[in-house]
């Protein structure tokens, strides 16, 4: 189908701005970028208790937001982490506040969002370790949170999805099996275009994430000489998939990294992992967090908690 009325607006609304985000300096970018997504995602909805904790880690301390939800039945709760996206240059835990504060409420868990160093200061594999370092912790650590250490799902979205479907094929102090659900939203399973996959051609035309948006995330977050195949930055390059979680992801028709994930839900699905895999048609990359001008972004969030509670009830 064509694009979408309301992500066509949200587009037009973005290429009007004076300077593309990609002229920018990284730091003028991160506020324009959670300034122009702040005034459209879903106002903030209250929860019943809301902390920031430190925790630390091998290269220092790395920041989470807690949240917890109005109402608790039982008397451990479920637990969910999350990663946001913005290419591992922009992004924050702030902007996607409205959706886990909702998922919060909805799925009756605690919910645990990281803020990972960010490039260019702290350049690949910096995201990586913070991702896996606070993974890890929750996993060992969640009964700390009144949390239920067998009850745990992941997720991000973007950058957010490679960081957890990296995680769940890296925990280091027990087995991947502790994540229920990994909920992947619009992933990048494969940063440096390697499998040359047919949505890559939508680089090339005007739907945000363009070539010159790709090119300025990855000179920013990538040192000299890495390895184009590291199995960080290309989860979907991996040999083996045995043994992961059972995964929610969610894609965008318009999205040039459409095909990430339904690669990477294919690639679960043969290795015996259960997957629900949703395109939404007409769809951009980034439309889940701009709640109140884009009306899928309420309909996936809608997925995410019904698969959440699903894999929690278990």
């Amino acid at each position: 189908m064509p694009l979408h009325p309301q992500a066509q607006k949200l587009l037009d609304n973005l290429t009007s701005a004076p300077t593309a985000l990609n002229q920018m300096t990284p730091k003028k970018a991160r506020l324009a970028y959670d300034k122009f997504i702040k005034t459209r995602n879903f106002d903030l909805e209250p929860v019943n208790n809301v902390i920031d904790q430190v925790v630390d880690g091998p290269n220092g301390s790395i920041s989470m937001r807690i949240f917890w939800p109005k109402s608790t039945v039982n008397k451990t709760l479920p637990v969910f982490v999350f990663f946001h996206g913005g290419g591992f240059v922009m992004g924050s835990v702030e902007s996607r506040e409205p959706q886990l504060r909702k998922i919060a409420n909805r799925v009756g868990c605690i919910v645990v969002a990281a803020r990972y160093r960010l490039a260019p200061e702290n350049k690949f594999p910096a995201a990586h370790d913070d991702s896996l370092t606070v993974a890890n912790w929750l996993i060992n650590n969640a009964h700390s949170l009144n949390g239920n250490p067998k009850k745990l799902a992941i997720g991000g979205d973007s950058a957010g999805g490679n960081l957890a479907a990296f995680v769940c094929q890296n925990v280091v102090d027990s087995e991947t099996d502790n994540f229920l659900l990994q909920v992947l939203i619009y992933p990048t399973t494969d940063f440096l275009f390697n499998l040359d996959l047919p949505s890559y051609k939508l680089l090339d035309k005007p739907y945000f994430l363009t070539r010159k948006q790709v090119d300025w995330y990855q000179n920013q977050f990538l040192p000299d000489g890495i390895d184009r195949r590291d199995l960080r930055l290309g989860p979907a390059l991996a040999e083996n998939f045995s043994g992961l979680p059972p995964a929610l992801i969610i894609t965008a028709e318009f999205d040039p990294l459409r095909d990430d994930g339904k690669n990477y839900a294919n690639l679960l699905r043969k290795s015996g992992s259960p997957v629900k895999y949703i395109c939404y048609d007409g769809m951009i990359h980034g439309f889940f967090h701009y709640g109140k001008v884009i009306d899928a972004a309420g309909h996936s969030l809608e997925e995410v908690i019904k698969s959440l509670k699903e894999a929690f009830a278990n």
